[in-house]
């Protein structure tokens, strides 16, 4: 009798609930490996993993304890990202097992570069002697043919060697090393000229011609990481740029302009004009911080926690994995600095869910890339481009991050809605409570959420960026104690290591991007840009909105977030600003499109990245999520339209417009799925889809019309199916 089993429901009930699984996501906090990283062992593991605490810890000591002079600091933030991504990323893929490596030719010939690239790099040894031994400048023929003229041959002939000069996943080829040596030569050199007077010349006929030199040569290695680590698309949009330079005198209509020669453009590109400018003045400082605390949350598992506490909270509901989705991409996307990195992190684990609960592979990746890309414009820390909005407008990050709540709010709840109609209308099952974490336990665990908390709480208490983000990232190392991934001396070093590891290809981006900016403003073609809007506006400002809507999705299209919005506001922004919109709306307009890009066809990065998880067809995915994430497309005009959704107004006018905007949002989601508390035909959803309208316009008459087709159309499938037999929704 002792061992018969107890059959009281009291006894089943706790039978299942030790069954039920104490965390469903692992791995997430796992660092993702690019196809053409390499994977050191050994001492090059050593090496370049203490390269990567060296650069990480120079910019915590930089930010908090010793600042040093402004240029120098971003043009130290910029060379050693660039040694580092040299390091880690490889110009050609690597040898496949059974394959030969490069022809011992390609080898002889990169040392053979390597010896001039040295040489260049002991030049600028030999100017820092002779200017610290007074000289006022140096020689003319020195710079040209014991510097200049080297540094840019190797550069060149580096990188086209690096192209076809396959080696080893565990080891850097020969041509990476003459890129370092390179990059150490240019950066060298601005550090010896940049701290004399000389520096008050570039952009003159007095600049000396060396700094021209190592300006070309420093945006050739820029431009070959950003290649390597981002893909090809900003590469062409900078090189237009770059040829528009030197094509535009000989352009007809508003697209001329008198002219730059080479030496004087590119004595300027590498100031505070353009590659040391706003985008590397942001990099250098709070990216590069909150990419630190995004890696001491990562080392602490909080990735993994949040993902599991999305489960334990949205699980059961129907089509449960995919409102998962919705919530740890939205949690995880904030600290996340590109939606397709986003996608990688989460979406291994919420794509195969969704699609056993029923989803199509084409909804899976598409529901995945929508959430993800949402990240991007969730408050407080929205992937960082809340911090270039700052530095370019010169608005508060507190005001920034506020204005941003209730547009976040619309557009989460706009991808909710359409996951859960969809749901509704396929009849979708939740997970079950065996198949998801116990929320009792979880809570317990709640504390994990504090460093988030601290960040925020320190921000509107008046604390700046950057003393905000550093109490957050040593609050995330002493929260970690009360977890099970206590972080000790090993693990922060790690932390250090995997960010800066992480924040090669944002500070590549936004390298690349400075390009674009310094082009933009040496040639002056916002302005003739902003003189094109400002005709538009004169037969309709909704004409211009649409065409700036067009320019920014264009511009965004291939690009990570924070470089897409870096060139919107440069190119577009200030159109809008001379039309008569206020800055803040202004920005947030640009700023959306640049971020909803990702998600936008052709040229979809973080719905490419979903479908290749999911196996869907790489466009059908874009398309489907350009269908979810509709409400980003529509918002931003609202912006122009209504203020208050940017909390500027009164509190009643924002309360207004937050609540009827929302019942708006459900409206759209309605008519997009076809399902409105019950399946409705194509004249009802164009009817809801007016209404929808109505109500995100944000007016009060609009309101009380969208609000009374709402009404109507409940009212009117509370008494007769208007699509048809109904259909029975599994819990």
């Amino acid at each position: 009798m002792g061992n018969t089993p107890d059959k009281r429901p009291e006894a089943q009930a706790d039978s299942a609930l030790d069954k039920t699984p104490e965390t469903i996501a692992q791995g997430v906090d796992e660092e993702v490996v690019e196809g053409n990283r390499r994977l050191f062992s050994g001492w090059m593991w050593w090496l370049f993993s203490a390269l990567a605490i060296v650069y990480s810890s120079f910019h915590l000591m930089s930010l908090n304890v010793y600042p040093l002079e402004t240029w120098s600091f971003r043009i130290i933030h910029i060379c050693g990202a660039l040694i580092l991504g040299y390091g880690f990323y490889t110009g050609a893929r690597f040898v496949a097992e059974g394959e030969r490596p490069a022809a011992p030719w390609m080898r002889w010939l990169s040392y053979a570069l390597l010896i001039p690239a040295l040489y260049s790099l002991l030049q600028v040894f030999l100017m820092w002697r002779e200017i610290s031994g007074g000289a006022m400048r140096i020689a003319p023929n020195v710079e040209t043919w014991h510097f200049g003229l080297p540094l840019i041959a190797v550069s060149a002939a580096a990188i086209v060697l690096s192209w076809v000069y396959r080696q080893t996943r565990e080891r850097v080829s020969p041509p990476e090393l003459v890129l370092m040596v390179c990059a150490l030569a240019s950066a060298g050199y601005f550090l010896v000229i940049y701290n004399t007077p000389l520096r008050m010349s570039t952009g003159t006929t007095f600049a000396p011609m060396g700094i021209s030199y190592a300006a070309i040569a420093g945006t050739l290695l820029i431009l070959e990481l950003t290649r390597r680590v981002a893909g090809l698309a900003l590469v062409i949009i900078s090189l237009i740029f770059l040829l528009y330079v030197f094509a535009g005198p000989y352009l007809p209509g508003f697209l001329g302009y008198p002219g730059l020669s080479v030496g004087r453009f590119f004595s300027q590109v590498y100031t505070d004009a353009g590659i040391l400018g706003p985008t590397t003045a942001v990099s250098s400082t709070y990216i590069i911080l909150f990419i630190i605390f995004a890696a001491f949350l990562q080392a602490s598992k909080v990735g993994d926690y949040f993902v599991n506490f999305a489960f334990a909270a949205a699980g059961r509901a129907r089509g449960g994995p995919a409102k998962v989705a919705i919530f740890a991409s939205g949690l995880m996307g904030m600290i996340n600095g590109t939606s397709a990195g986003n996608v990688v992190s989460t979406g291994s684990l919420t794509i195969p869910l969704m699609k056993k609960v029923g989803y199509p592979s084409r909804s899976a990746g598409a529901i995945e890339a929508a959430a993800s890309t949402g990240g991007q414009i969730m408050p407080p820390i929205m992937g960082a481009g809340a911090f270039i909005m700052a530095e370019i407008t010169g608005i508060p990050y507190t005001e920034i991050a506020v204005a941003a709540l209730i547009p976040a709010i619309l557009y989460f709840a706009s991808v909710y809605f359409m996951v859960d109609f969809e749901a509704a209308r396929k009849g979708m099952r939740g997970m079950r409570g065996d198949e998801i974490p116990r929320f009792s336990r979880l809570i317990k665990q709640v504390y994990l959420f504090a460093p988030i908390v601290i960040l925020i709480a320190a921000l509107f208490m008046g604390y700046s960026v950057i003393r905000a983000g550093t109490l957050a990232t040593a609050s995330a190392a002493v929260v970690s104690w009360l977890s099970p991934h206590k972080m000790g001396i090993p693990s922060i070093l790690r932390a250090l290591q995997l960010a800066g590891t992480m924040s090669i290809q944002i500070i590549a981006v936004c390298a690349c991007a400075g390009i674009i900016v310094g082009v933009i403003s040496l040639t002056g073609v916002g302005a003739r840009f902003s003189s094109l809007l400002l005709g538009l506006a004169g037969f309709s400002q909704l004409l211009a909105l649409f065409f700036a809507m067009c320019i920014s999705i264009l511009l965004g299209m291939g690009m990570p977030t924070t470089a897409a919005y870096a060139v919107a506001a440069s190119v577009v922004a200030p159109g809008l600003i001379n039309i008569g919109i206020e800055p803040l709306i202004a920005h947030f307009f640009v700023f959306y499109f640049a971020v909803v890009s990702a998600i936008t066809p052709p040229v979809a990065l973080a719905s490419y990245a979903a479908a290749g998880i999911s196996g869907a067809n790489a466009m059908q995915t874009s398309v489907t999520s350009f269908k979810i994430g509709l409400a980003a497309f529509i918002v931003p005009f609202m912006f122009f339209y209504s203020p208050a959704m940017l909390m500027e107004g009164s509190g009643l006018q924002i309360l207004r417009v937050g609540v009827t905007a929302t019942l708006g949002i459900v409206m759209l989601a309605a008519a997009v799925q076809a399902w409105f508390f019950g399946p409705i035909k194509a004249i009802v959803r164009l009817i809801l889809l007016v209404g929808a309208v109505c109500m995100i316009y944000g007016g009060i008459y609009s309101d009380l019309a969208g609000l009374a087709v709402g009404i109507a159309i409940f009212l009117l499938q509370r008494r007769l199916p208007l699509g048809g037999d109904k259909i029975s929704v599994k819990s």
